[in-house]
């Protein structure tokens, strides 16, 4: 069987979470680097700003009017900085810097302002001065520093964003063998079950919704199976019935042949009447197999009394008399009347094989159902002896034909049971019609 052209559920799990996962991650990590950029170039920013604001406060307000020579900047002076001392049209006086500086001129206004120049961040601070011309402190580190910073951050980010998503590829792995095995296990045993075997079993898992379709599963196979085995038993019972009339009929005509002088009008007579019940069991039997609902209700009354009429003549012959009890009211009955045929046929047959005397027919109401007891005068049956039990036709007993009656009696809903041994009364259980 050729497999259906679609994604495998293992696949489809794994790509619906790492493609939530993966936008997810993104979604929070590039707001985040973004900030994480301007937090250091802040941080760098306010740390240049003191430092610019106290080197400016450490420098006397002199300064601008002194002689070159004597310009320096205050001790304590951070490494790795570039200070140095711009007028406020943004030259410079003294210290490390451009020779000319935008920044310094826009510090004129009396704030500290920073910028990005040349390669480096520059803050710059005025110095408090009482004189009309004052100076600007410049203080500017490598802006390469802030940006090694910042893609340092950023690998960190990423490196955790390749977990995270491996993570989620992990769990989706898991989540997905999770799943899919017991669907997997499904597939098989209901390919198992197509192929014939109903002894399937569904593994458990800790997914609450394959395990009850595998119960399901289960219990369909072992329906089916008991199904099965029902209707092979029904078919080799019934071919025996049919074999056993058949060879009756053949066997009556061989042995009026074979006697000289036999009354042969008699013999195709009798032939007749055997393959007339035949016919009428065929004909019962292919009933049942088409028979709707609608049709299984039946009026019990009125197919006992076709029955005793065909019984009637063939009991006389031998001495014997059949007796019929029926209420003056009964309802109708939940079944098929040929299955109900069959049944009180195989009944009565086995009454007159089997028992002696006169054999009677009791229907009684039981408000659900209506019961049959079919009994005679006979010795009965042995103690311990199960009539139901299917026999070849060399071995003593009843033969199958109270099996298959046992069979067509379940398939209508009802039982037929053995409720007394001896004198021998079985009882026929059926159904009513409910209310639906």
């Amino acid at each position: 069987m050729r497999e259906p052209h679609s994604t495998p559920l293992r696949r489809r799990v794994l790509v619906a979470i790492v493609g939530i996962a993966a936008p997810a991650v993104a979604l929070f990590a590039i707001p985040l680097a973004l900030s994480v950029e301007r937090l250091y170039h802040d941080e760098t920013a306010g740390a240049l700003g003191r430092d610019a604001t106290w080197i400016a406060a450490a420098i006397p307000d002199h300064v601008m009017s002194g002689p070159p020579a004597s310009l320096s900047l205050p001790r304590g002076v951070p490494s790795g900085l570039r200070v140095g001392v711009y007028t406020t049209k943004g030259d410079l006086l003294f210290g490390e810097g451009p020779r000319r500086s935008d920044i310094a001129v826009h510090s004129r206004d009396g704030r500290v302002h920073e910028e990005v120049e040349d390669g480096y961040m520059a803050v710059s601070a005025p110095i408090p001065s009482d004189e009309v011309r004052g100076g600007v402190v410049r203080v500017a580190a490598p802006y390469d520093q802030i940006s090694e910073r910042v893609h340092e951050s950023w690998l960190l980010m990423a490196g955790l964003a390749v977990i995270v998503i491996g993570l989620a590829a992990a769990f989706a792995l898991r989540q997905s063998r999770r799943l899919a095995a017991p669907l997997e296990h499904l597939t098989r045993a209901a390919q198992g079950l197509g192929a014939g075997d109903f002894s399937i079993r569904a593994p458990r898992s800790d997914v609450r919704e394959a395990d009850v379709a595998g119960l399901a599963l289960e219990s369909t196979a072992r329906r089916l199976g008991e199904v099965l085995d029902r209707e092979r038993a029904f078919s080799a019972d019934v071919s025996h019935q049919l074999r056993t009339r058949l060879t009756g009929m053949l066997l009556g005509l061989e042995s009026a042949l074979a006697r000289p002088g036999a009354q042969h009008e008699d013999a195709i007579r009798t032939a007749l009447a055997r393959g007339e019940q035949l016919q009428t069991v065929i004909e019962d039997l292919v009933r049942l197999t088409r028979e709707s609902d609608a049709e299984r209700c039946l009026d019990v009354r009125a197919l006992l009394q076709e029955i005793r009429g065909a019984w009637y003549g063939g009991l006389a012959a031998q001495g014997r008399s059949l007796a019929l009890s029926l209420p003056d009211e009964l309802p109708p009955v939940a079944a098929s009347p040929a299955a109900l045929r069959q049944i009180l046929q195989v009944l009565l047959d086995n009454a007159v094989a089997h028992g002696a005397g006169e054999i009677t027919v009791d229907v009684a109401d039981l408000g659900n159902g209506v019961a049959i007891e079919v009994a005679d005068q006979g010795a009965g049956v042995p103690e311990g002896a199960d009539v139901f039990a299917r026999r070849s036709g060399d071995a003593e007993g009843h033969g199958i034909g109270l099996a298959l009656a046992r069979s067509l009696a379940e398939a209508e809903g009802g039982r037929l049971v053995l409720r007394r041994a001896a004198p021998p009364v079985f009882s026929l259980l059926l159904p009513t019609p409910g209310p639906d």
